[in-house]
């Protein structure tokens, strides 16, 4: 088959594809051969490795003789016989096939002719065994109709006796249910309706339990007895829930004196709950004067716990609370809350039979107040960092934790929360506990745990979120929080006056805080933080109103500060850390957001922002206010036009500051003037930058890092607090280096100033006398040099001292040596020219027979002491370098200006600045 035809022409022109099963079998001997000829052989398998044996074709050959034949298979099988031979053996197979066929024909050739003569009269046979068949059909089929009618009429008996029984339960279910009424009716002593024919047998079975009921009354056991009623109200419900899921008219026709026994119950449980109550509120019984014991107390605690318990039960949540709202907590508020409540003079509220001291955290009266640098605690109106519900749980009735109470003094508005605190500390947060005990036991906290139960009339229907006491949230907050909106919201509220807001705002959220230490559970916080009153209550703090205040106040403060755009040092000692009035207003300001005169925490994020601007607004008056910087020259510009600037690794290689082209004279009494006020106005930026550098980070160690986390900044910010700081921090601190640079350049040009006189070293040592001794002491311009340097640490830099003293000493000491190698290079150019001029005279002096040898020996003495007094000059300017803190020996422009200075006036220059490459790239 070519390449050119399709796959459907080869495969209709090859059906068992024997071209392609010879190409793989070609490809599989060439593979085998290949592995076999690189040392393969040890990774083949056991029958890899054996030699094909010849096993002819039979019957017992598996792929002849399975269901489906598989020509591929086979082939392979075969692999090691090449295909005309295969066909002979084929053909060969098929030939004792066909032999093997004819003698089975053969073999079994009287068995088939016989087969049919056999089979002769077996139809007649069949007939006959059929026909009784029939007739026992029939039988079956009649027996089997009996048995399914039998069937059905016990199937039908059955189905009868089921619906009787099940009328019967329901039956007994309508008596419980008529019973339980008529119970209900008797102990809660509501009038049995007229037909008491239809229930004198109800009458006559409770009224044993009205007698029973009686004397409970008349011992007292109101409360248990109610609860007795409650359960079996429960029980009602339950009972009337199935009944009426039957569709029963009974159930409908009793509906009304089911309500009315409901309404009786919630009205005599409200009624002794009031009652009750009242008596722990005023601690004197109704009807009486005298104070209660301690036995009345507590009985009256347990009629209460028993009154709550049979409120869980009924789900009647929201009207046990109404009660509490309307005997105790509302008489309350509107005698304590009220327009005149801040003007007229408090008392404090001493409960009537206090509980036993807090024995767990004893403290004295908390203040409201902060001190002046801990705004990260802003409210410190707690004594105890210890978790309440845990000491209540573990401390009983006996050792509950005391309410903490607010420093009163001289604020009338603490002084009203106070009053508050003892109140719910006296009346209410007992009960509270009892509730939520209530709740945890029974679990009615997370779902309802009876059926739904008509609520009172204004009373709301709990959701299936809204179970449990919530006595709190619904309760003392809901009108507390009302009351103080309503009736004093005009003065806590106002925002006109910062200070008298910032304190009643502070003073409030400590109430609140204090509060909160009386709930009995986290979870009653979280609901109370929930409730629409405490919502309503935060969005009437107008804090951005009061924000803006602030920051007119510290922005018209800090900009009157700031309109002087001049660096000039004040003589003010207040200033702290700072030189400028400016500075010390920019940390003022920030120090001032931050101040718990002024800080609110909810506030937080906006001074956070506020003090970012802060230091924005410093680094743009310092950019203002600081002189503009030079843009010199490197030294190696100014030294470029030098003999050596030329020669590869000269001292103009080693320059490393900028500094402005450095003088060949004196400056003017004008120029060091200018350069004076330059020194004093960068010094001072300096040591402003670096003192509210170390403020900011310190304030922000100490207090913002533990205020920030807490804030919300938003999506869009996504740089952390810490980075936003650092940012801003170091785009003011960006400007010290060019400031130092510009220290430096001064610095450095007052030292090379010194640095002129040596220029006439020379001059003097030939204009002396020739019997003049060798220099023994350097030369008196060598202690100028670094006298700028000093002077500036122990005057206008005494503040950068410790930090730059050694760094400036270093820029100045490499920009000096450099200019001294330019300078001794230069005087030995001159020497140098000198030597050939007289050499040029000797020659023409010795051309007409005269001769001078004295002059020249004096010439080479001179050049010794010149030489000598170099030496010493650079050897001083070296330990006065080492006295600031200057490594020399690590400077190559000092190694190179040693060499100079040691070697010859006029045979050494070329030698050592030939030499120095290899000097400066070497280690020292």
């Amino acid at each position: 088959m070519s390449s050119a035809q399709s796959p459907d022409t080869s495969r209709s022109s090859d059906k068992f594809q024997l071209q392609r099963l010879a190409e793989e079998l070609v490809t599989r001997e060439l593979t085998s051969s290949a592995s076999r000829t690189n040392g393969h052989l040890d990774g083949l398998s056991r029958a890899e490795r054996d030699l094909p044996v010849y096993v002819p074709l039979s019957h017992d050959n598996p792929y002849l003789s399975i269901g489906s034949f598989n020509v591929e298979e086979f082939l392979l099988s075969r692999s090691y016989t090449s295909l005309p031979d295969l066909r002979l053996e084929l053909r060969d197979y098929l030939v004792a096939l066909k032999e093997e066929l004819v003698k089975l024909i053969n073999d079994d050739y009287e068995a088939f002719i016989s087969l049919s003569t056999d089979l002769r009269g077996e139809g007649a046979r069949l007939e006959r065994m059929k026909w009784p068949l029939g007739d026992l059909k029939v039988q079956v089929l009649e027996a089997r109709g009996t048995l399914q009618s039998i069937q059905d009429a016990i199937q039908s008996k059955l189905r009868k006796r089921s619906a009787l029984r099940e009328e019967k339960t329901f039956l007994h279910l309508l008596l419980k249910i008529s019973e339980s009424i008529t119970r209900l009716e008797s102990l809660l002593l509501i009038a049995s309706p007229s037909d008491e024919d239809k229930f004198s047998s109800g009458l006559k079975a409770s009224s044993h339990i009205e007698d029973v009921t009686a004397d409970e009354r008349n011992r007292g056991n109101r409360a248990k007895h109610l609860a007795r009623v409650a359960v079996e109200y429960t029980q009602l419900l339950y009972h009337v829930s199935r009944a009426r899921d039957e569709g029963s008219a009974f159930v409908d026709e009793s509906q009304w004196r089911i309500d009315r026994i409901h309404s009786t119950l919630s009205s005599d449980l409200d009624h002794i709950f009031a009652s009750t109550v009242k008596s722990l509120a005023t601690g004197k019984q109704q009807g009486k004067e005298t104070r209660a014991s301690e036995i009345e107390r507590s009985k009256w605690l347990a009629d209460a716990t028993e009154c709550l318990r049979t409120y869980d039960t009924l789900g009647l949540w929201r009207d046990a609370e109404d009660v509490l709202r309307r005997e105790v907590v509302r008489e309350f508020v509107k005698k304590t809350v009220h327009p005149t409540a801040l003007a007229a003079p408090h008392s404090p509220i001493l409960p009537h039979t206090p509980f036993a001291p807090n024995i767990l955290s004893p403290a004295p009266p908390l203040t409201a107040s902060h001190p002046p640098r801990t705004p990260y605690t802003p409210f410190t109106a707690f004594a105890s960092k210890q978790n309440p519900f845990e000491l209540n749980l573990q401390a009983g009735a006996q050792s509950a934790v005391a309410a903490h109470i607010l420093d009163d003094h001289d604020d009338p508005l603490a002084a009203l929360y106070n009053t508050i605190l003892r109140f719910v500390d006296r009346d209410l947060k007992r009960i509270m506990e009892i509730a939520e005990n209530v709740c945890v036991k029974s679990g009615s906290r997370a779902s309802a745990s009876v059926p739904s139960v008509p609520p009172k009339a204004g009373a709301t229907k709990p959701s299936a979120d809204d179970t449990g006491f919530e006595v709190m949230a619904n309760v003392v907050w809901a009108e507390i929080g009302r009351a103080i909106m309503d009736e004093l919201g005009g003065t806590v509220f106002a925002a006109g006056k910062p200070d008298e807001f910032r304190k009643h705002h502070e003073v409030t959220q400590a109430f609140i805080r204090s509060l909160e230490f009386l709930a009995p559970s986290v979870h009653s916080v979280e609901v109370m933080r929930a409730h629409p009153v405490f919502a309503t209550f935060e969005r009437r703090w107008q804090l951005p109103v009061y924000f803006q205040l602030r920051w007119k106040e510290i922005v018209t403060k800090l900009e009157d500060a700031l309109s002087v755009t001049i660096l000039e040092r004040s003589t003010n000692k207040m200033l702290g850390p700072f030189v400028t009035v400016q500075a010390a207003a920019v940390w003022e300001a920030i120090n001032t957001c931050w101040s718990a005169q002024v800080f609110i925490p909810e506030l937080g994020h906006r001074y956070w922002k506020f003090t970012l601007q802060l230091l924005s607004r410093y680094k743009t008056w310092l950019d203002a206010s600081l002189p503009q910087f030079e843009a010199p020259p490197k030294i190696a510009a100014a030294v470029a036009a030098e003999k050596y600037s030329t020669i590869p690794g000269s001292p103009a290689s080693l320059s490393r500051a900028a500094t402005p082209s450095l003088p060949t004279e004196a400056a003017s009494a004008e120029a060091t003037a200018a350069d004076e006020l330059l020194l004093q106005q960068f010094s001072t930026a300096i040591i402003d930058i670096r003192a509210l550098e170390a403020q900011m980070i310190k304030l922000w160690r100490e207090e913002l890092s533990m205020m920030l986390p807490e804030l919300d900044l938003g999506p869009e910010d996504d740089i952390m607090p810490g980075d936003a700081l650092k940012h801003a921090l170091s785009t003011i601190a960006a400007l010290v280096p060019p400031s130092s640079g510009q220290i430096i350049a001064i610095l450095s040009r007052r030292g090379c100033d010194a640095l002129l006189s040596m220029r006439s070293i020379p001059s003097q040592f030939r204009a002396m006398s020739s019997n003049k001794r060798t220099p023994s002491e350097p030369s008196y311009f060598v202690s100028l040099i670094f006298r700028p340097v000093k002077g500036f640490f122990e005057g206008l830099g005494l503040a950068l001292k410790d930090e730059f003293l050694q760094a400036y000493a270093e820029e100045v000491f490499e920009i000096v040596t450099q200019r001294y190698i330019h300078f001794l290079s230069a005087m030995k150019k001159t020497e140098e020219s000198l030597r050939r001029l007289k050499k040029g005279k000797k020659s023409a002096f010795s051309l007409f027979g005269g001769s001078q040898p004295a002059k020249e020996d004096d010439g080479r003495a001179d050049e010794e002491k010149i030489r000598a007094q170099m030496t010493l000059d650079v050897e001083a300017f070296g330990k006065d370098a080492e006295a600031l803190g200057v490594a020399v020996e690590q400077s190559e422009a000092f190694t190179l200006l040693k060499d100079m200075a040691s070697a010859n006036l006029t045979d050494g220059m070329s030698s050592v600045m030939m030499e120095q490459p290899h000097n400066l790239h070497s280690p020292t």
